[in-house]
């Protein structure tokens, strides 16, 4: 349409709209991959309100990334440092953008998949035969600013410390790929995330639950209450040796062949004739228990009744180690939170989180098509 025509059919709508007055022109621009994109858009009064009809219908917000360049943000956000990713966007699109603009699009995204987890509903169906459950966790670096009205200067309050973060994961013996689900928050949000992982791997009325993990109380305490009596834990098989060598060097000359032996008879499900060989050197009460070691592996084994069942586990094919879980918190987590000069405000942490577990499983495209609406 030529520009007097154009003019004209303008000047036609407003003589048939009394109420629709012209403002005049505003430049509206936004970044896009291709570079920065800019209109000058019409604008109009009607009923006392403003109204922007371009960028209304297009949803477009003047000074805004579009959903592309913002899916590409992200991409190299969740990789790399925020800083790192300004120059992979200069590198690959031959455009600028500030560092702080990456971290607030990035962590928005983070806070998008935060709020969209996975909903746990009940199990209805049979399900599957058995689903493995594990958690660990590892510690991120946080920091936190505590302003006052003599010291506004937020560097002079700045306090850095550590923060748990626990990954848990879920899958069925067999499938090569788990599912990944992590948390800074309370023991109880991780029994939901490894009721979360379950029910993404078809868990149901009669799937039997196979935790494994190391010694602290509260996770065969989660993986109990979360579910109920089709649920075993086992202690990791290689965190429980680190207790027989100090032991085994305390109870024998010959401590290698000591240890082998305690080992493989624990292996077989000879828990109390374990407990039996190590009662007679367990050290003074009024010996400190970093100097006994035989005490702390006697009462180890003792305070963690069913939870040895080696036997059980080896014959029906399950992992009696926990080395998937600790091996995913590098790569899932640290890999990208714990590099040199990242400190996260704890707000954020979670929404990190949500990101790179998305990622992990394999949920990505998914996010970008049905929340962003970017065509993959």
């Amino acid at each position: 349409m030529g520009k007097k025509k154009e003019c004209a059919k303008v000047k036609k709508i407003l003589d048939e709209n009394p109420q629709v007055k012209f403002q005049g022109t505003k430049t509206l621009f936004w970044h896009t991959t291709y570079g920065d994109v800019a209109i000058n858009e019409r604008t109009f009064i009607i009923n006392g309100q403003l109204v922007r009809p371009f960028s209304t219908s297009a949803e477009v917000v003047c000074r805004s990334y579009s959903p592309l360049l913002q899916r590409r943000i992200t991409d190299f956000g969740s990789d790399k440092s925020f800083g790192k990713a300004v120059e992979k966007m200069n590198e690959h699109y031959g455009i600028v953008v500030p560092e702080s603009s990456i971290r607030l699009i990035t962590q928005k995204h983070g806070e998008n998949l935060e709020a969209s987890d996975t909903v746990v509903s009940e199990h209805t169906g049979i399900g599957v035969t058995q689903v493995v459950v594990q958690t660990d966790g590892c510690m991120i670096p946080k920091v936190e600013f505590t302003p006052t009205e003599e010291q506004s200067d937020k560097r002079k309050t700045r306090t850095v410390a550590w923060k748990e973060v626990r990954l848990s994961l879920g899958y069925v013996p067999g499938m090569i790929k788990p599912v990944f689900e992590a948390t800074s928050g309370t023991p109880d949000d991780v029994g939901q995330q490894l009721l979360s992982c379950a029910n993404q791997m078809g868990y149901g009325k009669k799937t039997q639950i196979h935790g494994v993990g190391d010694g602290a109380t509260w996770i065969a305490e989660q993986i109990e209450n979360t579910f109920g009596r089709n649920s075993s834990y086992l202690i990791d098989f290689y965190h429980l040796c680190e207790y027989f060598y100090p032991a085994a060097k305390a109870c024998s000359n010959e401590p290698d062949s000591w240890y082998k032996q305690i080992k493989e008879l624990m292996l077989d499900g000879k828990v109390s004739l374990v407990l039996q060989m190590l009662l007679p050197y367990i050290e003074a009460p009024e010996i400190k228990d970093e100097n006994a070691p035989v005490r702390k592996c006697h009462r180890y084994i003792k305070n963690r009744p069913k939870q040895f069942n080696y036997p059980q586990a080896i014959e029906k094919g399950l992992p009696i180690g926990s080395g998937k879980i600790e091996s995913a918190n590098s790569y899932v987590i640290q890999e990208r939170m714990k590099i040199a000069g990242a400190w996260w405000k704890v707000e954020n942490i979670n929404k990190m989180l949500s990101l790179l577990t998305c990622r992990q499983n394999g949920k990505w495209e998914e996010y970008w098509e049905k929340i962003v609406k970017v065509a993959a």
